[in-house]
């Protein structure tokens, strides 16, 4: 169970979506309503695909079923049981991904010219949010391990500093753990933030777990954040593109509500509703012993490819009780660049010469997702696959671009450059311009660029050495990112 005492009618044992699917099954219902394909009838060629028992439940909302904009029966109730699982004060059931939960709470927060504090190394789609709602974002740049070449946690000083420097900011946003598993000191940053009447948001899409087993890090609704948005789909169990917007006792949830349904769709798929049920179900019954198997796994795993040599997968040894408060050892994080290879090159290389598809390589590192779904057979696959592309692939490492991170120079806000008259510049032209579009790798999305930001020769170094060693880059207009748009006739300094 969760590490909150629970008190609550509902039993976990229930999963309310799910049961109302299967009486809805058994009723043998005529369909002359959406979708079309009508259970499946209609497109036979998808049905043999993804089966019948897939497709006969992709219905669309009815009184039995409740509606996901304004749920009041099977929804409310299932809502109300993963609030009690996490230890949440209200519970919104997302299909349109984290993406759409991280959305809902930045624009729950903040309205056009407020403040929010927040680190650069965010998801694209807490920038977004900006662009959306016109806040201006107040960056606590976070340091950096020179070794690794990623960015860390939030550091207290540099919070307070932040807060102190910004009295009127609204919210401060932390992403918790980060991609490489790092955590920051959750507990004090919601107690600095409350005494300052802010509001402490938590990207914790790669959180789950973190609320399922005692020896993982705080997570955001036990350290006292007032919302959270939570990546089931990730470590959790359910379906792609299926999350939680999670809320604690201070924030408005009926605002909240009104916020979310601007964007997310009035169609809620049952099929990623239902699965969001089955697994927090799961995680609420079974969650400490999944985790503490997946914990001992990974555990293995990162021993096993730290005794290749070379390679390095870290660990709590990182931890130095502030930007490092603690680690999250699920992720299985791995420096590459001691054997001369970029991140990117030995995550093509496992795809392409072993059939092993892991999360993300970047420029210095690759991430291999443990999961509850993984087999001790699969994760032997892996280590000795890491150590065969040492043995065949190992050069030297000079040449080699070591920092993930480089400090943005923000000139304006990401919604007055994402809607600026604009022109389309080659890369190299566009130096010492300010961008009006995202460029990232993706994973895992945190941009290069964002609008608003001025375009430096050590930018555009970064971006073409990305390219260079295969990173799938996103965001620009122009899909080869030849070429950058820039903000026409902006005053620089």
């Amino acid at each position: 169970m969760n590490k909150k005492e629970k008190t609550h009618s509902l039993s976990q044992e229930r999963a309310p979506i799910y049961e109302a699917l299967e009486q809805f099954k058994k009723k043998r219902i005529v369909p002359f309503d959406v979708p079309g394909h009508k259970r499946g009838r209609g497109n036979p060629e998808l049905t043999a695909f993804l089966g019948e028992q897939c497709v006969s439940l992709d219905v669309n909302s009815m009184k039995p079923l409740d509606n996901l904009c304004h749920p009041t029966s099977v929804i409310k109730e299932a809502e109300s049981l993963a609030a009690q699982a996490f230890g949440a004060a209200q519970a919104f059931f997302m299909v349109n991904g984290t993406t759409s939960a991280v959305q809902g709470m930045v624009l729950t927060a903040c309205k056009k010219g407020d403040k929010i504090i927040l680190p650069r190394n965010v998801h694209r789609s807490v920038i977004n949010a900006l662009v959306l709602c016109g806040a201006e974002p107040v960056y606590v740049n976070p340091e950096i391990d020179k070794r690794l070449g990623i960015s860390l946690g939030m550091s207290i000083k540099q919070v307070e500093k932040a807060i102190l420097e910004n009295p009127d900011a609204k919210a401060i946003l932390v992403n918790n753990p980060t991609y490489y598993g790092i955590c920051s000191d959750l507990r004090s940053i919601v107690k600095l933030a409350h005494k300052h009447h802010m509001l402490v948001l938590v990207d914790e899409a790669h959180g789950t777990h973190l609320s399922f087993e005692k020896s993982l890090p705080v997570s955001a609704m036990e350290a006292g954040a007032d919302m959270s948005s939570v990546s089931m789909h990730k470590s959790g169990g359910s379906l792609t593109q299926s999350s939680f917007l999670l809320m604690g006792p201070s924030v408005n949830a009926g605002y909240a509500r009104q916020i979310i349904n601007l964007s997310q769709t009035t169609s809620g798929s049952y099929l990623l509703l239902s699965s969001l049920d089955l697994s927090r179900r799961n995680l609420a019954l079974h969650g400490e012993q999944i985790f503490r198997k997946v914990i001992e796994l990974a555990e293995y795993v990162r021993s096993e490819i730290n005794k290749i040599g070379d390679y390095y997968a870290f660990s709590k040894e990182l931890v130095n009780g502030d930007s490092i408060f603690d680690f999250d050892v699920t992720k299985l994080s791995v420096h590459t660049l001691d054997i001369g290879l970029a991140g990117i090159e030995v995550y093509d290389l496992l795809r392409d010469e072993y059939d092993i598809q892991i999360e993300f390589g970047d420029i210095g590192n690759i991430l291999a997702y443990v999961s509850v779904g993984d087999r001790k057979r699969d994760v032997e696959r892996l280590i000795s696959a890491l150590a065969e592309i040492r043995r065949r692939y190992r050069r030297d490492k000079s040449g080699l671009i070591t920092q993930e991170y480089i400090d943005p120079e923000v000139l304006t806000t990401p919604q007055y450059a994402f809607y600026a008259e604009k022109e389309s510049l080659p890369l190299r032209e566009a130096a010492g311009r300010v961008c009006s579009e995202f460029v990232m790798c993706y994973p895992p999305g945190i941009p290069i660029l964002a609008p608003g930001e001025r375009i430096t020769e050590e930018i555009i170094d970064y971006i073409e050495y990305a390219k260079e060693k295969g990173c799938s880059m996103t965001g620009p207009e122009d899909h080869n990112i030849e070429r950058l748009n820039v903000i026409i006739n902006y005053a620089l300094e």
